[in-house]
C-alpha cells in the first residue's frame, strides 16, 4: 500500500527531493540548475532530476541491484567531480526518507504502514551503501588521473630542462660511444 500511495504522490516527492539535492549546492548554482530546463545548456540539473526519477521508480520496484548501480553512478560520478564531502556526495538519499516521512505521514498513522516504511527505508540505507562503494571509485579515479598527469608534468618540465633523457628498456641493445651495438650474452 505505502508504494501505491508513493506512486501517487511521486511528482510532489520527486520535486522537493530534487529541492533538497539542490540545497546542497551553492545559491547561484541552485537557482541555475532549478530555473534552466534546457538539457543541453543545462546537463547537470537535467542529469540528476532524470536518473533521482529513475532511482525513485526502482526504489519502489524493489531495487535490482544492477540498474542501481547504474542509475546512482550516473549521479554519483556528477557529485564525486564537485566540491562535496562524502557525506554531502551521497546524503541526498537521505532526504528522501525525510521527505516520505513528512508527505505521508497520515497515511502512515492512519493505515499502520510502519512495517513497510521501514523496509522501504532498508532499501534507501542499501542505496546509499552503494552510493558510498561508487564515490569511492570515483574518487580512486580522480585521484589516479591527477597523479598521471602531475607524473607527466614534471617529466615534461625535466626534458625540457635536459635534466633527464629516455632510457632504453632493459634488454633493448645499446651502443658503445663509438655507435657499435653491445651485444648482451
Amino acid at each position: 500500500m505505502l508504494e501505491r500511495l508513493l506512486l501517487q504522490r511521486s511528482s510532489s516527492v520527486l520535486d522537493k527531493w530534487f529541492d533538497a539535492v539542490l540545497g546542497t549546492y551553492p545559491p547561484d548554482t541552485k537557482r541555475f540548475l532549478k530555473k534552466q530546463k534546457d538539457r543541453f545548456a543545462n546537463p547537470v540539473g537535467t542529469t540528476l532530476f532524470k536518473e533521482m526519477e529513475s532511482l525513485y521508480q526502482e526504489l519502489l520496484r524493489g531495487l535490482d541491484r544492477e540498474k542501481s548501480f547504474a542509475i546512482l553512478d550516473r549521479i554519483i560520478r556528477i557529485r564525486a567531480v564537485q566540491d562535496f564531502t562524502p557525506s554531502d556526495a551521497v546524503g541526498f538519499l537521505f532526504s528522501l526518507k525525510a521527505i516520505i516521512r513528512s508527505e505521508l505521514e497520515s497515511e502512515i498513522r492512519k493505515n499502520d504502514l510502519n512495517e513497510e516504511l521501514v523496509r522501504l527505508e532498508d532499501r534507501i540505507d542499501d542505496l546509499v551503501l552503494l552510493a558510498f562503494d561508487i564515490y569511492m571509485k570515483c574518487k580512486e579515479k580522480v585521484f589516479e588521473i591527477r597523479v598521471s598527469e602531475a607524473k607527466n608534468h614534471v617529466s615534461r618540465l625535466l626534458r625540457k630542462a635536459e635534466l633527464i633523457c629516455e632510457i632504453p628498456e632493459e634488454g633493448a641493445d645499446r651502443n658503445h660511444e663509438d655507435g657499435n651495438p653491445i651485444h648482451k650474452p
